[in-house]
Parts: C-alpha cells; structure tokens; sequence
C-alpha cells in the first residue's frame, strides 16, 4: 500500500509546479525578457504569418484548409512537445535521442532555470520551432492531401523526425558533439521541412491540370502580408537562438536583415532580367529564401558574409525551382524544398566558410584560421547535411506510406479536388462576396 502510495503521489507531482529553490538568484531578468519577445515572434511566423503567406498561395477554393492546417499542427505539435517531445529532445538520453525525464514537464517549475533563463521559457521557445517546421511540410502537398492523412503525417512526422534531428543538434547528440555549426535550423528545420515536403510532392503526385492549366496563387495581397510578418518574426527565430540579450543576438539580427534583403533584390532583378518585369512572388520568396539560407549560419557569420550569402541565396533557389518545376515536372506546390531545403543545405555549408570572427564587410569570413581548419569544418558541415537529408527522405516516405494505409489514401479523389479541399474537408469557405 505504500509503494502505490508513493507512485501515486509522484505521478501527481508531474502535474504540480516545482518548489521553490535558491536557484532564483542566477536568473538574468533582461535574457528572460528578450526570450519571452522572441518566442512569441517566433509563434507569430506561423500564425499567422506562415497561414497568411501560403493561404495566398493556393486558389480560392483551398485558401482555409492551408489556415485550418496551419492551425491544427500549432495546437497538435503543442501538446507532444509538452507531454513528451521535449524530454526526448533535450533530455540527457544518448546520442540519438533523449530520455523520460522531463514528461509532462516532470521537474521544471517556475525557479528552474535553463542557463539564466527560466527553464519553462527555453521549452516553450524550443516549442514554437517544433510547430512551425512541419507547418512549412504542408506546402509540398498543398491542395490535394487528405486532412486525416495530414493530421496524422504531422504527429508521426514530429516524432519520428524532428524530435530525434534536434536533439542530434541542440539536445546534446551527436551532431552537436562533431561541432556542427546550426545556428538556429538549418538542419533541424529547413533541411528536415524542405526533404519532407519533396519526398511527400513526390509520393502523392502532381495536383489535377499540373502543367496544363494556371495555378497562380489567388490573393497575392495575403501572401505579401504574410511574407512581412515572416520576416519580422526571423528577427526572434535568429535573434532569439543566441538565448540571450547579448552582442550574439544583435549580429544574428543585422545579419538576418540583410540575407533578407539581398535575396529579395537577388531574385527580383534576375526576373526583371529574364522576363522583362519583377514580381510581389518572386521579391518575397527572394527574402524567403535569403532568410532560409542565414539561418544556420546566423551566430557565427559578420554583415559581409551574410550579404554574399543572401545573393547566392536568392540566385541558387530561384534556378532551383525554376528546374524543380520546369525540368523535373515536380509539384512541390508552395517551393518548399528549393526554397527552404536548398536554402537550409546551402546555408548549413556556408556557415562553415564564412564564419566570422570579427564585425565588418571584408573581415572575418573565416579564412583566419586557415585552409585546413576551414576544411576541417566543412567536413562536419557535411556530414550534418548528408545525414539530415538521408534520413528525413528514408523516413518520411516510410509514414506517408505507413499513414496512406492507415487513412485509405493520401490523397482526396479528383472530383474532391477540383470541388476543393475548403468545402469536401471542412464544409465552409474563405470568401462569400
């Protein structure tokens, strides 16, 4: 009776805050604050900015199940995180994957710090990342996937994928352990967010008229808005990384800011170039893109840096959903992976030959150190990138297949899908004028 009555009282105790501990007195009031900013900007680049700017994206007909879906993976990757996705990412576990220690938030009150940071504050700005990368998947099979088949590719997705990848980075695996330079996702999220949606454009096929008829996006004002709300919203994503309000998250922002700009003006002037106009899609996915490919590289690279990687941002991920979508006749729908897949592999290797050790626009781009350390870097970046890749793509076509058994299909059935998903999925619109 009192063995039971011991478990019974620590399974309570999940559920209760931590006591007081007189770890209070490290705690940095100006870190906390910043983080608090930061992680509600981080939450914002999904919601609504990511809903806004791929709900543009689509046609008419389709416009509020990319909101719907957008909606559902926040609330969904939400309640893994806390009950047991954080502990397996960042608990101590091995090399591969955490432990249990931290269910349900098991040992983290309102005194438990991370760092200098309240413990319950790192979680939760880990757990904005954990909603909006499989948020960025959904524009690989936009228009034609099933909303049950896409709930449950969701939840098996952040399980089995991004949950192991971070704590190989962040969460004191093995990736972390070689000195892989990721900064703030470009492993974790773009790479993973990017392979996953390919795999998933490749799976279920092109939408119904791919190739034959127009699919323009239908309200290019929303994708706009969106578009600057991703951007603002970078700002904690890279800036919030460093995990505190120092001289890290200051250059994370500036340089940021200017992949942003130089990818939008990179992409805008090679289509003025090519087709005689620029376009609102072409300059926002630019910035996209620039922001994409800093992100791994955002701690460790100077201004001069982050502009040359900005344009090679923006000239690489434009040629490479021109030859996606042209060449290859793949329908990655909404450019997830050459956007944000190219965009993460590029950024992740960059970051191994640009890192920075001093401020300035020629200094820093690390040479300093000489070629053998450079290549040495390299190396490791390389390996991050290669195993990212190889087991997002095994994976993630394992649960596509495994999740098209289990809901009858992937993919809803043509008349469905020339009806759209907005009325066959939810029995609603997003416009009645």
């Amino acid at each position: 009776m009192t063995i039971l009555l011991k478990r019974l009282l620590v399974s309570l105790a999940l559920f209760a805050p931590v006591s007081a501990v007189a770890q209070d007195a490290s705690l940095d009031t100006g870190n906390t604050a910043w983080i608090l900013a930061a992680t509600a900007l981080v939450l914002f680049m999904t919601l609504p900015g990511l809903a806004l700017f791929y709900g543009g994206l689509v046609r008419s007909k389709n416009v509020l199940s990319i909101l719907m879906q957008c909606f559902t993976i926040a609330g969904l990757s939400s309640i893994i995180w806390f009950t047991f996705g954080y502990s397996l990412a960042f608990g101590e576990g091995n090399a591969w994957i955490g432990d249990f220690s931290k269910v349900f938030m098991a040992g983290i009150g309102k005194e438990t710090l991370s760092g200098d940071i309240p413990e319950s504050l790192f979680a939760l700005f880990q757990m904005t990342f954990a909603i909006i990368t499989p948020a960025l998947i959904i524009g690989g099979f936009a228009e034609r996937m099933k909303f049950s088949s896409m709930v449950l590719f969701s939840v098996i997705w952040l399980i089995a994928v991004y949950i192991p990848i971070t704590h190989w980075v962040w969460g004191g695996g093995w990736l972390g352990a070689m000195g892989l330079y990721d900064f703030a996702g470009g492993t974790v999220v773009h790479i993973t967010a990017g392979v996953a949606a390919l795999v998933a454009a490749l799976v279920l096929g092109k939408r119904k008229g791919f190739g034959s008829s127009a699919m323009t996006p239908h309200n290019m004002t929303l994708t706009v808005a969106g578009a600057g709300m991703l951007w603002v919203g970078w700002f904690g994503f890279n800036g919030g990384s460093a995990l505190a309000a120092n001289n890290d998250a200051a250059m994370a922002m500036i340089v940021t800011h200017l992949s942003a700009s130089a990818g939008a003006m990179t992409w805008m002037f090679i289509e003025w170039f090519r087709y005689g106009k620029p376009s609102a899609l072409g300059t926002v996915t630019g910035m996209v893109a620039g922001l994409g490919t800093i992100t791994p590289a955002s701690g460790f690279v100077g201004p001069g840096g982050a502009l040359v990687i900005g344009i090679l941002a923006g000239f690489f991920c434009f040629y490479a959903t021109t030859y996606l979508k042209t060449v290859l006749k793949i329908d990655d729908s909404l450019d997830v992976f050459p956007v944000h897949g190219v965009g993460g592999i590029l950024g992740t290797m960059l970051a191994g030959v640009f890192s920075a050790t001093t401020l300035g626009v020629f200094s820093g781009y690390g040479f300093a150190e000489g070629i053998t350390s450079m290549a040495g870097q390299l190396k490791v970046q390389f390996i991050g990138v290669a195993a990212t890749v190889v087991y997002t793509a095994i994976v993630t076509y394992v649960i596509l297949k495994i999740v098209g058994l289990l809901t009858s299909g992937l993919r809803v059935s043509d008349e469905q899908e020339i009806q759209g998903l907005d009325i066959h999925m939810h029995e609603e619109r997003g416009y009645n004028l």
